[in-house]
């Protein structure tokens, strides 16, 4: 990137049209001083030669010397910048409840498949952050430990399904594993992404107890609880009549998972459809954003040499020009 150091010198260049004046003025006045002759006939036919040539050389050099010497006094400079970045990550895990009843299909395609391309989208927009995933229903397990790996994040999250541990709702165990992969890390911020579409109905560990768990080690806790309100469709296969669905209760214990954000300092959204469920993603991304410092260095480079030799030069062969070769000097007519 080039900036200049002295731009005021541009100014300068408000001399080269006078001088043009200057020379048309000179020009005219030396077209009007005349010699009266009987005929110019035999005058016809003979050449300028090359110096008739040369003497219009002069003007042009000068101009273009004067211009190249003014840029150079403006002290043109090629401004080189080096940034270097630092940031304290974000350590997170997003906790995914893979019950039977993530099959539901008022989030099209379904629940969890939703559930998935939602969190990879996420996933996809962060850059200094550690990620795991684990996943939760009548057990709870880690698929993959927080990681700066996203392929591999992404690549176990494809893997996620129903059937990966017994079918019922432990969200206790699902706050309990995650709390085991964020509670000895020193990242300033930890968080837990949690995921469910019910009750807890299954389990050892309380989610209250679990929430109270993550406040002691300041992990905050985002719950997000997904499904329509009323009923949802969910597909039965009939081994008869093939598939059908049936329209089943949605049961989400959302002052227990309110109680639970509030105490960890996090926050609760209900999703209802797919928007919203993408909006409480981009939502959390707001809330927890990456602080990066900059340290900016910027060194500055003089490239004047580049305009100054070559204008010196051309003023060098315009004096030769002028005072040498065409014998006419330039400021007289």
């Amino acid at each position: 990137m080039i900036s200049w150091a002295n731009p005021e010198f541009f100014w300068l260049l408000t001399i080269i049209p006078l001088f043009l004046i200057y020379r048309g003025w000179a020009w005219y006045a030396g077209k009007q001083s005349s010699l009266t002759f009987s005929t110019l006939s035999r005058l016809k036919g003979l050449s300028g030669g090359y110096k008739s040539w040369l003497i219009w050389l002069t003007p042009l050099l000068y101009t273009a010397a004067t211009v190249l010497v003014i840029t150079a006094l403006a002290r043109p400079q090629l401004q080189n910048t080096t940034v270097e970045q630092s940031a304290e990550g974000i350590d997170m895990v997003i906790s995914i409840d893979i019950s039977s009843s993530m099959l539901a299909e008022d989030i099209e395609p379904n629940r969890l498949i939703a559930a998935k391309e939602v969190a990879a989208d996420f996933i996809d927009k962060r850059t200094s952050d550690r990620i795991g995933i684990n996943v939760f229903a009548r057990e709870s397990f880690t698929v993959v430990p927080p990681t700066l790996d996203y392929n591999l994040v992404r690549n176990m999250l494809a893997t996620v399904d129903l059937g990966m541990v017994r079918d019922g709702t432990a969200i206790g165990m699902g706050i309990a594993t995650a709390i085991n992969r964020l509670r000895d890390s020193e990242a300033e911020s930890k968080v837990i992404i949690l995921l469910t579409d019910g009750m807890n109905n299954a389990g050892e560990i309380d989610p209250v107890t679990a929430g109270e768990m993550a406040a002691t080690f300041g992990i905050r806790i985002y719950a997000i609880g997904i499904g329509t309100r009323g009923t949802a469709p969910y597909p039965i296969d009939d081994p008869i009549f093939g598939r059908r669905y049936q329209n089943v209760p949605v049961e989400i214990d959302e002052d227990m998972l309110m109680h639970i954000a509030d105490i960890t300092g996090g926050k609760y959204w209900r999703a209802t459809d797919l928007d919203e469920f993408i909006e409480v993603y981009n939502e959390i991304d707001q809330l927890e954003q990456t602080e990066i410092e900059e340290i900016i260095y910027v060194d500055y480079e003089d490239r004047y040499p580049t305009y100054l030799i070559p204008g010196l030069l051309l003023f060098l062969a315009g004096f030769v020009n002028e005072r040498f070769l065409t014998r006419s000097p330039l400021f007289h007519p």
